[in-house]
């Protein structure tokens, strides 16, 4: 038999961040040494960017499905530590790499995790027990991954899990109290960052003591209450006497305990303490008291611009660096409001930033400040090198398995999830307002346009910003001018469909008011090639017209969190070809008028090449192209991905200028 030797490194190693967990993904060795029996072996470091040292990760991190003897070409590691550098090395190992003297073949991979909400609770031990009242605390999460905020307890009488109360806390105890005596109670706490709310801890059942019980603890007690109760007399005169000698100074003060939830006002909102909410800044009458209160107010010696990148509605968009004392340098945007502005622009511009300033999410863009007492007036933002989300997937056609474009989706969904807790509703989500940086973390932005719906029949809406396509929008919000979060869904769905078609326009090439009376008449945009049924299935879900059965956010997290966690559930497609050959031959032809001919129309989509060969296997009409599915490009030679895209895609967009490319739902 001929030698054998150890495998060459895995090729092509990409990864996929969500939060804290990565997927790798890879191919297989180039030579595999002769040998059939190749598995994978994943080392995993904690990397110190700072110090230059890497780390073993240790054992808290897990692998799915495992870290040694892998036989598959993909794994995810999870239980990684929030913002943290790391560096994953593939190793391909065969019977005999044991017995070689060479140095290791891998393939690394470097990552930096996202922020994430905090681990379970895990600790909870009890306090005082009374006969109305629990007492309890507990430990921080092992992994907080960031600074807890505060802690939620739900706690319910065992088996009336229906009827529960919440405490919120920024402490690590509680008091429970008006429970009954005798009684079992089941305690669950869960805590929350500015990643949001992390899972309830497991169950800690509780329960409180008998009457009888605390009536004779009560009796043994007497004399001790009797002396209590005469300091108290004396004790309350003198507060009486102090608060009566206030009141003839022209005040008085009631003393509130720090630590007492109550429900306070802000600037005319009712707030409730530990939940977030949005607050309108148009509401405040002072614009600028919004933006101090909301957007931390920058030296504009600290910024430098370095070049423009584009153009905004009020002057220019730039990158370039910030450097604040005492803190790292950090690669900005900056937004600049242009020379000659009015007062009443000025307070547009900002607005921007007082809505931006609200909220903090890894997949929001993240507010870094303003400049406001010196001009030009800039709103700076972070830094997201690929820019908006249509541009880059139209620029990368292709070049993305479906696990990263799933995790693309996946941000973008966490991030409306956080919004819609807020209660912001966003009006504009579409691939061109969402921003995606050099670890393909996408995040929303584009915050603070006043929307107002034309009496135009093309329906555009009007913005400072120009006019919005209402192809993004959902029906209710274009009949009725009502937007809630089920219409951001409906947005949402559309971006889905965008991502996973790299960039192509949603409905073409149809006007703005086809568009509205074809989803009217329940027609639906067909699945993109190559789509995963389950995506093109959640998509359709978006685009119901009852907006009450759309899924919210978090249920659009938890969908998408399974489909990663389970690759294969991505490998069922729709088959698109077969569906819009099907509809081409029930609606009759494309209409010969639009290309006389079919060489003429390969030449207008750049496809000229392939001319003869369509006209030698019989294609000569427009008639007859309309009846190719994908399986015929492959039998005439068409084998790029890119080239069947194009020409399948042109052929649904000249479908769909008859409004017959939709999907009836």
């Amino acid at each position: 038999m001929a030698c054998t030797r150890p495998p060459s490194a895995p090729r092509n190693a990409i990864s996929n961040v969500n939060e804290t967990s990565v997927f790798l993904e890879w191919i297989p060795p180039a030579d595999t040494g002769g040998r059939k029996d190749v598995s994978y072996y994943i080392a995993c470091k904690k990397c110190n960017s700072h110090a230059g040292v890497c780390d073993e990760c240790g054992g808290h991190v897990r692998y799915l499905p495992r870290q040694i003897g892998l036989k598959n070409t993909s794994v995810m590691m999870v239980d990684l530590l929030a913002h943290t550098n790391y560096t994953f090395e593939i190793e391909a190992v065969n019977g005999v790499s044991d017995l070689s003297p060479g140095a290791r073949q891998y393939v690394s991979v470097n990552v930096t995790t996202n922020q994430a909400a905090p681990s379970p609770v895990t600790n909870v031990k009890k306090g005082k027990i009374a006969k109305n009242s629990i007492s309890l605390s507990w430990q921080e999460p092992d992994r907080p991954n960031g600074i807890i905020l505060e802690y939620e307890i739900k706690y319910f009488e065992k088996d009336q899990e229906t009827s529960y109360t919440i405490i919120k806390s920024k402490e690590t105890t509680i008091t429970a109290e008006g429970l009954k005596p005798a009684s079992v109670y089941v305690f669950q706490i869960r805590a929350r960052t500015a990643a949001g709310y992390g899972v309830f801890s497991r169950r800690f059942e509780f329960e409180t003591i008998p009457v009888s019980v605390a009536a004779s603890s009560d009796q043994s007690q007497i004399p001790i209450i009797a002396v209590s109760v005469t300091v108290g007399v004396i004790l309350l005169a003198v507060v009486i006497g102090f608060l009566l000698s206030g009141r003839r100074c022209g005040y008085s003060k009631a003393k509130q305990d720090p630590e007492e939830e109550k429900m306070h006002f802000h600037n005319g909102h009712i707030k409730l303490p530990g939940v977030r909410t949005y607050i309108d800044p148009h509401t405040y009458e002072d614009p600028n008291q919004a933006v101090h209160e909301f957007a931390k107010e920058i030296e504009a010696s600290c910024i430098t611009i370095e070049r423009v990148i584009g153009a905004g509605e009020f002057g220019e968009v730039c990158s370039g660096r910030l450097k604040l004392p005492g803190k790292r340098e950090l690669p900005v945007a900056i937004k600049t409001l242009k020379v000659g502005y009015t007062e009443k622009q000025r307070r547009d511009f900002l607005g921007e930033a007082s809505i931006m300033g609200q909220f903090d999410h890894p997949n929001i863009i993240h507010l870094e400040g303003v400049v406001t007492k010196s001009k030009p007036v800039m709103i700076v933002t972070e830094y997201m090198e690929n820019g908006s989300l249509d541009t880059f997937l139209k620029k990368n056609d292709g070049q993305f398995t479906v696990i990263q474009l799933v995790g693309m989706l996946r941000g973008i969904a966490a991030g409306m999830k956080y919004l819609s807790d807020m209660g912001y509703v966003h009006r504009d989500l579409a691939a061109r307002n969402i921003l995606i940086n050099s670890n393909l973390v996408c995040k929303v932005s584009d915050f603070g346009l006043s929307r107002v719906l034309e009496d135009d029949p093309e329906a555009a809406y009007t913005t400072r910003g120009g006019k919005i396509p209402i192809r993004w929008t959902a029906p209710e919000a274009i009949a009725f001018r009502k937007f809630t979060s089920a219409s951001d869904v409906w947005s949402y769905g559309i971006v889905m469909w965008e991502v996973v078609s790299y960039g192509e326009r949603p409905y073409w090439e149809m006007t703005n008011q086809d568009v509205i009376k074809a989803v009217e008449e329940g027609y639906r945009l067909p699945s993109p090639m190559d789509c995963p049924a389950a995506l093109y299935q959640l998509m359709l879900d978006c685009w119901q017209k009852e907006r009450n059965s759309r899924p919210k956010f978090d249920e659009i997290v938890s969908m998408l969190d399974k489909l990663i966690r389970n690759p294969s559930s991505l490998k069922t497609l729709v088959n698109a070809s077969s569906r819009v050959s099907n509809l081409l031959a029930e609606h009759g032809s494309l209409g010969s008028g639009a290309y006389r001919s079919v060489g003429e129309w390969l030449e207008a989509i750049k496809m000229g090449r392939y001319t003869e060969i369509f006209m030698e296997n019989g294609y000569s009409s427009m008639d007859a192209v309309a009846q190719v599915t994908l399986e015929d490009l492959r039998r005439l030679g068409v084998t790029l991905v890119g080239h069947q895209k194009k020409i399948m895609n042109s052929l649904q967009e000249m479908k769909v200028q008859l409004v017959n490319g939709m999907v009836p739902l």
